[in-house]
Formats: C-alpha cells, structure tokens, sequence
C-alpha cells in the first residue's frame, strides 16, 4: 500500500510539475498569447482600417497642393498646419474620450474630419489662396480621430495588470510604423496614377468608413467613469497633470525630431549625390530597423522596470542619432539609419507602457493623445528647422537636429528620471493632485 502511495504521489508531482509547466509557457508574454485575447479582433481590425488614413494625410496634402499651387513651399506649410493642428487638440480629443467615452468623439469627429478633408481638396482644385488652404487645414487636422491611442487604452482595459501589456505596446508600435509604410505608398500611387486629389479624397473615406466601423465595437471600449482600481472617479484629473507625463512628453517631442529630421535630411543628401530614387530606400532601412526592434521587443518577457529600459533605450537613441551627421555615405548613412530606428521603438514601447502605471484608467486615453501629438509636435518642428539648415548650411546639416532633439531630451530624463516612478497599487495620481482621500491598501 506504501508503494501505492508513493506512485500516486509521484504520479500526482508529475502532473503538478507538467501544470506548472504549462502555466509558465502559457503566462509568457507572447503575440500569439496576445491575439487570442477574448474580443481582441473586434477592435483590432476596424482600428488598423481606422488608423491607416493617418499615414496618408499629409503626403496626400503636399501632392495635391504642389499640383495645385506649384509650390512645395506652399504644399508644405499647408500640411505642417495640419500636422500642428493635429498635435494641439488631439489632447483634449483623448480627455473627451475619456470623460464620455469613446464613441461619443468619434462619431462627430469622421464627420467633421471627412467634410473638412473635402472642402481642402475642392478649394485647391478651384485655386483658392493660400490662406484659405489653411483655414481648411486647420479643422482638417484638429478633427484626425485618435484611434491609436483609442486601441491601446482598450488593450488596457483587456490586459490590467498583465505582462502582455509590453508586448501590446509592441504590437501597437510596429501596426504603426506598418501603416506608415503602407499609407505613403497608397497616397503616392493615387495621386500621380489616378488624380492628385485621389488621395486626400481616399483618406476622408477611410477615415469617415473605419472610424464608424471602430465606434460600432461598443463593447471594447473603456469604460466611462472608471479609474480602474475598482473606485468611483470623484473629480476627472487631466493627464497633464501626472509630473511623469509631462516628461514622457518632453522625450516623445526628441522621438518626433528624428522623425521629421530624418524625412527632410535624408531627401536632401540623397539629391546632393545625384541618387534622389536612394531617398526611399534609406527610409525604408530606417523604418524596417524601427519594425525589427519592435517585434523583438514584444517578444521578450522582460525582467528590467520599464523605467530603466527607457533610459537605457534612449540613451541608445541619442548616441546613434548623434553620428548621422558625420555619415557621407550611403552605406554608412543606410547602417546608421537602421540603428536609429532599432533605437526608437523600444523607446516609444516602454513610454506607452508607463503609461499604465503612471495614469488611472481614466485619463490613459488623453496620456496616449498627448504622446501622439508630441510626436507628431516635435516632426513638424524638425521639419521646418532641418529645412532651413539644409537650404542655409552643408549638404546634411539637417541631421543636426536629431541629435539636438533627442540629446535635449534624455538630459531632461535623466533629470526627472524619479517622476516616472509608477502609481503604487494605482491610488495616487500625481503629486500634490488630491483629487481622491488617502485609502488603506488591503
């Protein structure tokens, strides 16, 4: 009967250890164990629809505004309007959402957002001046639905407290850069093979077609009114609020800078040697290393806090960024692109996941808002100063201004480093932000 015993429980710690087995493959993050969360495709597909006409707005702007006008410099201020526009409200584009939800600001927001797209394509195609192209821009760009955030503040919802929230804001970072490298090409090939204002009408569609579908997912969204510690929200705290915000901020704009130094500066250098068709490939280098890191990143079960791999993603960035200026070759610009963009989605990945700690669940789609804009912020800065110091200086000034961006930026991390410390238990918001009594942590 001992023997019995001893089989059984032999036979009993076999099991247990091949449960304990499975559980830890199981709980692995992993983007397979992400996709199969429950409802997840229901958001998903409608918002990469959604999020797509994003990418294509300001290409299609330029190209129809140069055919129209003649002018880049023209095409390009029209779409920097846009582009500022965008990054001043969408915030409050986010805090809307989170006070009443999200499908109450998308909806009126394709509205106006497709109306005001096709009132600048008809009042380029009559040749009105330049200063109603802005006017029209600027409702055009204020009104762009902030789906991405939208999306990764439903992964919040669906993954509180889970380590597959690292590689949600993996997944979310490479849809981007996806879309980013499909929506240009679509916008190119609808306005120089169809019409020039085929783009810019094909992105109001989109727009106005996926935000609706991405609305009608009613049961994914956030919910309205909770902070997501199981506490009713007393007084809606904004998330600017959060002193660690505010510098995810400040090293999102340094991100922007090398976007929008990139673009400029790279056209730029590949013109100076005569190989302007090379622009397309250098960027490609410099998006795919963006892609590569994030999937990467997605993939690993980290054991580093989020805030130390922020500084040491940054620092990273800084330092690659840093040499672009002195690369006078393509292969050398092509290597150094690549370690750019490896540099910056582990970077944009960990801000997006201090998000969660930092911010209660009803602000998280307002922080990702002004993430975005701060991005999109700091591009249309670095595309205006990276202009002006190619057309005033050398062949390549322009890479001037990653460096400046990002360098600024990580001091400014390293300084105030201490304000990313996360929410303990999600009770406390900010400092000095008493919007809720103390409470006992069970």
């Amino acid at each position: 009967m001992g023997s019995t015993v001893t089989t059984s429980k032999n036979s009993m710690d076999s099991m247990n250890a091949e449960q304990s087995t499975d559980s830890a493959a199981t709980s692995r993050p992993g983007y397979g164990q992400l996709l199969r969360t429950r409802g997840a495709w229901t958001f998903l597909l409608p918002g990469f629809a959604a999020r797509q006409p994003f990418a294509m707005l300001t290409l299609s702007i330029v190209l129809l505004v140069q055919h129209t006008t003649g002018s880049y410099g023209a095409a390009g201020a029209a779409a920097a309007v846009t582009g500022v526009s965008m990054a001043l409200f969408a915030p409050y584009s986010g805090r809307l959402a989170d006070r009443y939800g999200q499908r109450a600001v998308l909806l009126p927001g394709v509205l106006v957002h497709a109306a005001s797209g096709l009132t600048l394509t008809a009042l380029a195609l009559g040749g009105a001046p330049l200063w109603a192209l802005f006017a029209a821009a600027v409702p055009t760009g204020a009104s762009v639905p902030q789906v991405g955030p939208m999306v990764r503040a439903r992964w919040g919802v669906k993954l509180k407290g889970s380590p597959l929230m690292t590689t949600a804001a993996a997944f979310e970072s490479v849809t981007d850069e996806l879309t980013f490298v499909v929506g240009p090409l679509l916008a190119t090939a609808l306005c120089t093979a169809v019409d020039p204002a085929a783009g810019l009408v094909t992105e109001a569609a989109l727009t106005l077609v996926g935000g609706l579908l991405f609305a009608a997912q009613k049961g994914t969204q956030p919910p309205v009114g909770d902070t997501g510690d199981g506490h009713a929200r007393v007084a809606h705290v904004p998330a600017l609020r959060v002193p660690g915000v505010r510098v995810l901020i400040v090293t999102f704009l340094g991100i922007g800078s090398v976007f929008g130094g990139m673009q400029v500066s790279l056209a730029a250098f590949t013109e100076s040697i005569g190989e302007p068709g090379l622009n397309g490939v250098l960027y490609g280098i410099f998006a795919a290393g963006n892609m590569l890191s994030g999937v990467v990143c997605g993939a690993i079960a980290w054991k580093a806090s989020p805030q130390r791999r922020l500084l040491v993603g940054y620092t990273a960035l800084a330092l690659t960024a840093s040499g672009l200026w002195a690369a006078h070759s393509v292969p050398l610009l092509a290597g150094l692109g690549l370690l750019v963009g490896m540099s910056i989605a582990p970077a944009l990945i960990t801000g997006y996941t201090l998000v969660e700690g930092l911010v209660p669940a009803g602000a998280r789609t307002e922080a990702f808002t002004w993430l975005t804009g701060a991005v999109a912020l700091g591009q249309a800065a670095a595309v205006t100063v990276a202009g002006q110091l190619e057309d005033r200086f050398w062949d390549g000034a322009g890479f001037l201004v990653p460096m400046g961006g990002t360098v600024l930026a990580l001091v400014t991390l390293l300084a105030l480093r201490s304000r990313l410390a996360a929410r303990p238990d999600g009770r406390t918001v900010a400092r000095g932000v008493g919007h809720r009594a103390p409470a006992a942590v069970d």
